[in-house]
C-alpha cells in the first residue's frame, strides 16, 4: 500500500465490550507467533478484573503487542514456586465475585503448566471456572506430523535421568495411540536413542521444532532416520516429538528381554543378540545394546 493512501474510514466507535463474568478463566496464549491469539482471549485480557500468569513478563509483553493496557488492575504471578502465597490472593478475588484470567507462559494452561493446582482449588471451593481455548504445541505438532490423530496420548516431558527415562519410555512402547512428548534440545538425541531401543528404529515419528516461529522445522521419518538426521546438529528451541502407535504385531519389550535372558543362558552375547533379533524382526544392533545393558558376558 502507498504510504500516502488514506486509511479506510473505521466507522463509528466500537461499543464497550461486556465485562467477563465472575470466575476463573484459563486463557491460551501463542506458542510463537503473537497473532495466533484469539479475539476472545484479547477481550478477556482487556476486561478481566484481575490477571494472573505463569510468567508476568511474558504476559505483559503479549499485552503490549496487542495494545492492551494493564492499568490499575492486579497482575499476580502464579507458578510452582509461589503457589502458597499466590493461591489465597486469587481465591479471595474469586470469592469477591471478580473475574480472574490466568494465562500460561505459552500455549494452553495446565498442559505442562503449573495451573493444575489452581484449577483443583477453584473446583474444590465451588467457584466458577471456564476456559478460552487456543494455541497448543502438542496439537500443532500432531497436526503437522502426518501420524494418526484419531487417538493420541500426551505424555509431557520424559524424566531427565537416563534410568527413569528408559523405564518411562519402555512402559509407553506398546501404547495403541500416537505419542506426543515435549523434550529439551539438550536431551533430545538421548531420548531419540532410547525411543529407538524400546520402540524399534523403524517406528515412524516426527521431530517438530520452534513451531509457529521464524525457524519452524518439522522432520518426519523413522526413529532411525531421525537419529541420523540430528546426530551432528546442535538443536535449539522448543521441541515436540510425535511417535506412531505400536503395531499390533510388535513384540512387547518385556517379551524381547525375556527371550534375550533365556538365550544368554546358553549362548554368547553376540549369538544371543543375533538369534533374538532374527526371531522378533528387530535390528541386531538394538538387541545387542540391550544385552550389554542387561549384563551379558
Amino acid at each position: 500500500m502507498n504510504p500516502d493512501t488514506p486509511l479506510p474510514n473505521p466507522g463509528p466507535p466500537k461499543a464497550r465490550l461486556p465485562a467477563p463474568p465472575p470466575g476463573l478463566i484459563f486463557v491460551s496464549t501463542p506458542i510463537g507467533a503473537a497473532r495466533d491469539i484469539t479475539l476472545r482471549a484479547l477481550d478477556l485480557l482487556a476486561g478481566a478484573d484481575v490477571l494472573a500468569a505463569e510468567d508476568t513478563r511474558s504476559l505483559r509483553h503479549l499485552m503490549e503487542i496487542h495494545g492492551i493496557a494493564l492499568g490499575p488492575r492486579p497482575l499476580i504471578a502464579y507458578h510452582e514456586h509461589n503457589e502458597a502465597q499466590a493461591l489465597p490472593r486469587i481465591l479471595q478475588a474469586l470469592q469477591e465475585g471478580k473475574s480472574v484470567v490466568y494465562a500460561s507462559e505459552a500455549g494452553t494452561p495446565l498442559v505442562s503448566d503449573p495451573g493444575f493446582g489452581l484449577a483443583r482449588a477453584v473446583i474444590a471451593a465451588d467457584l466458577p471456572l471456564t476456559a478460552a481455548p487456543g494455541p497448543s504445541a502438542a496439537l500443532c505438532a500432531l497436526t503437522l506430523s502426518g501420524l494418526p490423530s484419531d487417538r493420541f496420548l500426551f505424555a509431557g516431558f520424559a524424566p531427565s535421568s537416563a534410568t527413569a527415562r528408559r523405564k518411562f519410555l519402555q512402559d509407553l512402547a506398546q501404547t495403541q495411540a500416537t505419542l506426543i512428548l515435549y523434550e529439551s534440545p539438550k536431551r533430545v538425541r538421548e531420548t531419540l536413542a532410547d525411543l529407538a531401543q524400546y520402540f524399534g528404529q523403524q517406528r515412524q515419528a516426527a521431530l517438530c521444532r520452534e513451531l509457529t516461529k521464524r525457524f519452524e522445522e518439522v522432520r518426519r521419518g523413522s526413529l532411525g532416520e531421525l537419529i541420523a538426521a540430528f546426530a551432528e546438529r546442535d538443536l535449539k528451541g522448543e521441541i515436540v516429538l510425535v511417535v506412531d502407535r505400536a503395531g499390533k504385531a510388535e513384540a512387547a519389550p518385556e517379551t524381547v528381554e525375556a527371550a534375550l535372558e533365556k538365550a544368554m543362558e546358553t549362548m554368547s552375547i553376540k549369538d544371543a543378540a543375533s538369534a533374538v533379533a532374527e526371531a522378533f524382526g528387530l535390528p541386531r544392533r538394538q538387541i545387542y545394546q540391550l544385552a550389554l545393558q542387561r549384563g551379558g558376558k
